[in-house]
Formats: structure tokens, C-alpha cells, sequence
């Protein structure tokens, strides 16, 4: 085995090796030493078996990976892989197992919680892509939709759609040479999840004969999913938003002979199979978990009282006519109502791993589009571009056909009309100009519900228009623009405002004049951030949407879609200018929050003081220090805060890339910490400074400008 490994300055891992095989087995081992905590978490993750080392408040999380079955359907759908790719896959995890002790040696929290590491099992990348992609399409939105038709009617199932808490976004964009000083192409963009330390996203290169490629990994995964430069071709994806996973209301019953049967489409009992698992808890009593699945998918919910008893629009009239009977169990019991979800990977058995070879392998556009023809979870918007000219913009992904209501919340099983038709045809268009994704509707939209308002698309169009004489480093000016156009709806309601208190009016003439950008340094941000929060909470709390206010009545693990005070936040532009709500007064509440902010004279402090990251840390570090950030969830500098709640961000860009096809090594990236995973490593929040200012960090693409590691 040829194996060599290199080290730029920042740490990236620059892996040689003589083969394709031998290189997903050099990446597997470079992953687990640089970031073993890392990869066993997430292996606990899919196998619903955190608890065990982290804890009582993981049991949420654990009891929904078992009963949606995650490590199981990773192993369906890696048994169901080509020998060729199962081959690659199986090289990766031999890595990832011959490099595991000694990274588990390097980091502490391995000893703090008592966690060993395990040998992986070849399906567990497949389950580490499923366990972070699965709430992806966003499904519990379905459940908040039910609620609100129960509260406010049907004609306001969408009140509250857009880019919320729970979904994970991206920006990108693309600038063919026409309009680059090198004249050839440039791929831009960032990616928007939740921060997490250590990041989701391993800078890498990966070289041996056949190819030499490098972008970002996501750690646990071979090859390079999402962002990858070959040298000759590029590409680049945003989460499509697209809607293609379904909640069924389901009734269920025991049979004379103790079996459980789901009443289906046809009126007769299908059988369910049933069984139960334990979950052990570090402190605390193992929790019993029992799984059940329907011909429809694996149940995960019991009954929820927001869902209403009627069918779904265009499915029927109410249930209480029409309806079949649920039947009675051997002791007379009624059937009893659960939710299941449907998702492609269980049906298909299939996440589209055999993309990630041929993506590697990819020379020209052409090889980018065919690789991710066979694309399947998450559905993303694509953007491609090789040396040759050779332009891509594309959705790739699986999508079931089936009826609008499906799409809309959840449906009855027991009704015809609601089971999948096949798959639906993925898009494409022409880049004419440039193109930009942005999670907004337009070529996704076939696919989706809810989409992200069009502020950030529409602000990255205006900045690319303004030069055809584009350069990587320029690209910096688009990544970290705070322009807030979201906030004009409220800022709106402040002009006709008068009668005020002399703070008040003072406040007011303030924000009118406010250049609407939530730079970091800017104290008028945190004036108006202040504003939206009050706004916020007071429309929270009027009884217009009295019946919406509470705990949610659903597993915890989908609350953070279901929570009235962030929908509110983050639908506010639309609530304030919506007719669904006669009943709220606007104005009223609007002068109420302006007095409510006036009153309270301390000098704002600059919003980056008040606009702190917060990453997610499986193990919290008290003495971390994290970087205040300038920017906004509309903002194109997407660091979201959770308006009405908090001012603190956790969700953001979770890395920055421009792909140079004119030179790849003029391309740039940074990611939000570093490439070490491990605590106190030099290399672990190297690039926390940098990409908290904004800026980049140069490829490297020359090897003797890198430094080799020792065997």
C-alpha cells in the first residue's frame, strides 16, 4: 500500500495514494485521526445510541433514529450497492477503522464521557448521511400546518411558509467567463447549517492517478458530495427545498392473534411488524422504545392532538362521515391512531452513493451531469463548470409523485389516493448571465412548498450585475453582504406612526434613516433587531394566534418547527403583510413594541456584541470564545438569530469556497473552525478569526509547497 499524506499550513490533509481504493482508505484513516470524537458521535447518532455516553436529554434524538429505522435503511441501502461502490465504501470505513484508536487517543472527551470506539460497520456512512439529511425536507413543517388549519382554516396552512429554524440552506452562484477577468468560469458560495464544532465540512484533497480533486467532505462520507474543483471541472449544490418525504395518519389495532395490523387504501388490515429496543441513558434508567412499521414506513409518532380528524384537501369529506370504521381489537378496544413517515431511501434503497466515485472521476460538465443523474438524498440545486466553457444548473434527486396533499401536511392511509406514482423528472435551464441558488423558488420550484423569501438571490444577482470583471477575491464582497431587505415590511409600519412619545418618535426617525445592513460594527442593527424582537413576541401573543401559543403536542425532537414565537420570527415579513389575519392590528402593535424599545434608553451596543456564535458542541467547552458576527438570516451574510428569542446565531455559513476553473489554485476557502476537530489542537479554530472577518484562505495545489507527514 502507497500511501502519502501532506499537510498545508492550515492543516488540511492533502492525501497521494496509488489507487482509488487505497485513497478512500487513506481518507477514512485522516478522518479518524483528525476528528474520531466526531465520527463516533455521528455513528451514535444514526444508531440512536447517544444517551448512552451523553446522557438523558439525547433520548429524544435516539428514540427517533430507532423508530425511523436510520441505521437499518442505511444498511438496506448499502447491501443494494453496485459491487464496485460497496468495494470503495467498505475501503473508506477499513480507514476510518485502522485510524480510529489513535485518534480516539489524541482527544479527551473520549475518556470524560467513558465512550469506546467500535469497529464500523460498512453501512455506517450510508446512515451517517441519512441521520444528517433526514429532517432535510423538513416533514414536521407538515404537523405545524395541521395545527394551523385546525386553529386559523385551511386557507392558512401556508401563513407561516418560509426558510425557517429547522432547515439547512446554502448560497451560491455562478459567473461564466464572459464576466471574469480570466475569462473562465467561477463557482461560488456557502453552504448554511447549524455550526458545529468540530464542522461539518472537511477541507480535503484526494490525488492518485485516475484523478486528483480536492473540496469539502462531509466527515464520516468518501469522495467530496457536495463541493469539488478535479482541476478541469467543478461543482457546487444548495438544498433544493423541495418536498419528498410524507407523513400518514395511520390506524392501528391487534388482531385476534396478538398481531398488529394498519388499516390501508383498500379497507383491509395490513400487517405491521412490531418490536421493541432499549436505549441505554449514562445516569439514568434504559428507556424502552418500541418500533413499529406500516407498509407505508416506520411509525414515529402516536396520535397528535393538532392534527384534525378531517381528510385532507381534495382526499374526501369529513372523516366522522365518511370514514371507514377502525375496527376493534380482541377486547373491543378501538384502533388506535399513530404517524408514519415515508422516505426515499427506505423505499428505494438507495442515497445515490455510486455519484460520489464517478463525481471524482468527473473531467467535464457532461461527466458532472451523468454522475449526478444517479443522485438520490438530499434533493439539491446544482451548479457545474469545466475548463472547456461547459456551463450546469440542474436539480438532482429523488422526488416522489404523488398528490398535492401529500405535500401539504399529513394524509389518511386508510384513503386511496396518497400512495407514490414513481419518481418525478428533475429540472435544468441555461445559465444566461449567471446563475444563482439561494434556496428561493425558481428551478426547485416543481418540487417544494416552502422556499426561502427571495432577498438573497435577488441582493446576489444585483452585486454580480454590478461588474463583468470578476476575480476569486472579489467574490469575498458577495459572501459577507449584510443588506437586510426583509426588514422593509416593519420598517414600513414606523412611517404613518404618529403621536409618539419624543423617545419613541427620536427611535423611530432612527430607523427610517437606517442603511438596512446589519454590519457588524452597526448599532442601528441592534436597535432594529431589538424592535423585531418585541414585534415579534407581541404578535406572538395576541389572540389571534391564541391557539396556536403552548407546548407542542409531538415528539420533542420535532418542536423547533412547531414553536409559535420562531414561526412568527421568521414568517414576520409575510404576517405583517398578509390579509389571512384581520384581527391584528399592526399598527397598534407596532407603536406598542417602538414605546416598548424607546423606554429602555441604554446606548445600543454594535450588533456583533449582541450577534454572538453559538455552535453546537456534543460535549459544551466552558472556556470556548466565540466571535460576535455581523449579518442577519436574509442577509447573503446568512448568520441566523431566532427573532422574538434570541440574538445569538447558530446557524450560518458552515464554510466559503470559490472554485477558480481558470487556475484551481487561485481558488479560496475557509471553513468556521479549523481542520483538526480536536480541542485545543493548533489546527483546530485556526480559521475561526478569518471566516468570522470574512475572509478566505488560499488553495494550495502545488505538493512542494506542502509539508509530508512521517509514517
Amino acid at each position: 500500500m502507497s500511501i502519502d499524506v501532506y499537510r498545508d499550513a492550515w492543516g488540511v490533509p492533502h492525501l497521494r495514494a496509488s489507487d482509488a481504493r487505497e485513497l478512500a482508505f487513506a481518507q477514512g484513516r485522516v478522518t479518524a485521526a483528525d476528528r474520531a470524537w466526531q465520527l463516533e458521535v455521528e455513528r451514535r447518532r444514526t444508531q440512536g445510541s447517544t444517551a448512552a455516553f451523553l446522557g438523558p436529554e439525547c433520548v429524544v434524538w435516539d428514540r427517533f433514529a430507532r423508530q425511523a429505522r436510520l441505521d437499518d435503511t442505511a444498511r438496506r441501502c448499502f447491501e443494494a450497492l453496485d459491487p464496485d461502490t460497496a468495494d470503495w465504501i467498505r475501503a473508506y470505513v477499513d480507514g476510518v477503522n485502522a485510524g480510529m484508536a489513535a485518534g480516539a487517543a489524541r482527544d479527551r472527551r473520549f475518556a470524560d464521557t467513558g465512550l469506546d470506539t467500535a469497529p464500523w460497520e460498512p453501512w455506517v456512512p450510508l446512515g451517517i448521511w441519512i441521520s444528517t439529511h433526514i429532517l432535510f425536507a423538513g416533514f414536521p413543517t407538515k404537523i405545524w400546518r395541521e395545527q394551523v388549519a385546525r386553529a386559523l382554516g385551511d386557507e392558512a396552512i401556508t401563513l407561516f411558509a418560509t426558510d425557517g429554524p429547522g432547515t439547512s440552506g446554502s448560497n451560491g452562484w455562478m459567473v461564466p467567463g464572459d464576466r471574469t477577468t480570466s475569462g473562465a468560469a467561477l463557482i461560488a458560495g456557502d453552504p448554511h447549517r447549524f455550526i458545529e464544532d468540530p464542522g461539518i465540512y472537511q477541507q480535503i484533497r484526494l490525488a492518485c492517478p485516475e484523478f486528483d480533486v480536492l473540496g469539502l467532505a462531509v466527515p464520516g462520507i468518501p469522495g467530496l458530495a457536495h463541493f469539488g474543483h478535479t482541476g478541469t471541472a467543478a461543482w457546487a449544490i444548495t438544498n433544493a427545498m423541495a418536498d419528498y418525504h410524507d407523513l400518514y395518519r395511520e390506524r392501528l389495532r391487534t388482531a385476534p392473534d396478538g398481531a398488529t395490523e394498519a388499516l390501508g387504501p383498500d379497507g383491509s388490515w395490513e400487517p405491521v411488524t412490531r418490536h421493541t429496543e432499549t436505549i441505554e441513558v449514562a445516569g439514568a434508567e434504559p428507556v424502552a422504545v418500541e418500533i413499529l412499521e406500516t407498509p407505508r414506513g416506520p411509525v414515529i409518532a402516536g396520535h397528535l392532538a393538532g392534527v384534525r380528524t378531517e381528510a385532507t384537501p381534495g382526499g374526501g369529506t369529513p372523516a366522522d362521515a365518511t370514514d371507514p370504521d377502525p375496527g376493534t381489537g380482541p377486547d373491543g378496544a378501538r384502533a388506535e391512531e399513530s404517524v408514519s413517515l415515508r422516505y426515499p431511501p427506505r423505499v428505494r434503497r438507495d442515497l445515490g452513493f455510486a455519484a460520489l466515485p464517478a463525481l471524482l472521476r468527473a473531467r467535464t460538465v457532461a461527466d458532472i451531469d451523468r454522475a449526478f443523474d444517479g443522485w438520490a438524498e438530499p434533493v439539491n440545486v446544482v451548479h457545474a463548470a469545466d475548463t472547456e466553457g461547459g456551463l450546469l444548473h440542474r436539480v438532482a434527486g429523488a422526488v416522489p409523485l404523488r398528490s398535492q396533499a401529500n405535500k401539504l401536511r399529513l394524509v389518511p392511509a386508510w384513503e386511496p389516493g396518497h400512495d407514490w406514482q414513481g419518481w418525478a423528472p428533475t429540472t435544468a435551464e441555461p445559465v444566461q448571465g449567471f446563475a444563482v441558488m439561494a434556496n428561493a423558488r425558481g428551478i426547485a420550484s416543481p418540487f417544494g412548498i416552502e422556499f426561502a423569501p427571495p432577498h438573497r438571490a435577488n441582493r446576489i444577482r444585483e452585486l454580480l450585475s454590478g461588474s463583468a470583471d470578476w476575480t476569486a477575491k472579489g467574490m469575498a464582497t458577495i459572501h459577507t453582504d449584510t443588506l437586510l431587505a426583509s426588514a422593509g415590511p416593519l420598517l414600513d409600519l414606523l412611517g404613518p406612526l404618529t403621536g409618539l412619545s419624543p423617545a419613541a418618535d427620536a427611535l423611530r426617525a432612527r430607523l427610517l434613516a437606517w442603511d438596512r445592513h446589519m454590519d457588524a460594527d452597526s448599532t442601528d442593527a441592534t436597535l432594529f433587531a431589538a424592535l423585531r424582537h418585541a414585534v415579534v413576541r407581541a404578535i406572538a401573543a395576541d389572540p389571534a394566534l391564541a391557539a396556536l401559543a403552548g407546548t407542542p403536542d409531538a415528539p420533542e425532537v420535532f418542536h423547533p418547527w412547531l414553536y409559535l414565537l420562531p414561526k412568527v420570527g421568521y414568517a414576520l415579513e409575510g404576517i405583517l403583510t398578509t390579509s389571512l389575519l384581520p384581527g391584528l392590528d399592526r399598527p397598534a402593535l407596532v407603536r406598542a413594541a417602538l414605546e416598548d424599545v424607546a423606554a429602555h434608553p441604554d446606548a445600543p451596543v454594535p450588533w456583533s456584541e449582541a450577534h454572538r456564535l453559538t455552535p453546537w458542541q456534543a460535549v459544551p467547552d466552558p472556556d470556548a470564545e466565540w466571535p460576535g458576527l455581523g449579518g442577519d438570516h436574509d442577509c447573503v451574510l446568512a448568520t441566523s438569530s431566532v427573532p422574538g428569542f434570541t440574538d445569538l446565531t447558530a446557524r450560518g455559513p458552515s464554510a466559503r469556497y470559490v472554485w477558480d476553473l481558470a487556475s484551481r489554485e487561485d481558488s479560496l476557502w475557509v471553513v468556521p473552525l479549523g481542520a483538526d476537530g480536536v480541542t485545543g489542537a493548533a489546527h483546530h479554530r485556526d480559521q475561526l478569526g478569518l471566516w468570522a472577518r470574512g475572509e478566505l484562505v488560499p488553495v494550495v495545489t502545488d505538493w512542494s509547497r506542502l509539508t509530508k507527514e512521517s509514517a
